[in-house]
């Protein structure tokens, strides 16, 4: 569990104060908008209406003591830079910054944000590469190399186990779980063999992926 610090509840925000609470963790969200703190509320462990670009005002929050803060905030730039800034002035020890742009992304690192996320660029581009290709059903970015896919089993793999195609020597990837009518089997053995119903989820290079998705 984590104490998490998440200032802006608009609608991204909220999404993750939804997600990091289901997670078990403690979250208290702040923003400038009574109203959306209102609409946030049960989505919090606890919250608080004030403007993060206020000096005194992020120095009441105790910043140092969370494990993580988030700037969740989509709309103001210049307030995300300042309140970025502040957090790690102040001694947060982890700030995770919203950027919509990269050129945005380059002053949040510069003024302190140790990690930067791009919410609606990284949903678009994991759109594009899901509804891009026919044999992808789904994909998740891990760096600019590496992803996981979710793909259909070759056909000349049906049939064939784990051992017998010699999966990572011979493609480059490595079989993370199979999927079967929505029920997901993690860690197949050497000795699993593949059936025509089943996807599978994999992590490897795109152009090793490439290869792969082409023997359908």
């Amino acid at each position: 569990m984590k104490s998490v610090l998440l200032i802006g509840l608009g609608r991204f925000g909220r999404h993750m104060a939804e997600k990091l609470l289901e997670e078990g963790n403690e979250v208290l969200g702040v923003d400038i908008c009574e109203e959306r703190v209102n609409d946030a509320m049960d989505m919090l462990t606890n919250a608080q209406i004030g403007d993060a670009t206020n000096e005194l005002f992020v120095e009441s929050l105790g910043v140092r003591n969370f494990d993580l803060c988030v700037v969740a905030i989509g709309d103001n730039f210049q307030n995300s830079l300042e309140t970025t800034a502040l957090l790690k002035d102040y001694g947060a020890p982890f700030v995770l910054s919203r950027a919509n742009r990269d050129v945005h992304a380059k002053f949040l690192l510069r003024n302190g944000a140790d990690r930067i996320v791009y919410p609606e660029k990284e949903m678009a581009q994991r759109m594009a590469v899901k509804y891009g290709n026919d044999n992808i059903f789904d994909c998740i970015e891990l760096t600019d190399e590496y992803s996981i896919y979710e793909i259909p089993v070759p056909e000349s793999w049906v049939g064939k186990s784990i051992l017998e195609k010699d999966v990572r020597k011979k493609y480059g990837i490595s079989i993370l779980a199979t999927k079967r009518l929505e029920t997901l089997y993690p860690l197949p053995g050497a000795e699993h063999v593949f059936a025509e119903d089943e996807n599978l989820i994999i992590l490897g290079h795109f152009k090793d992926v490439r290869a792969v998705i082409k023997l359908h």
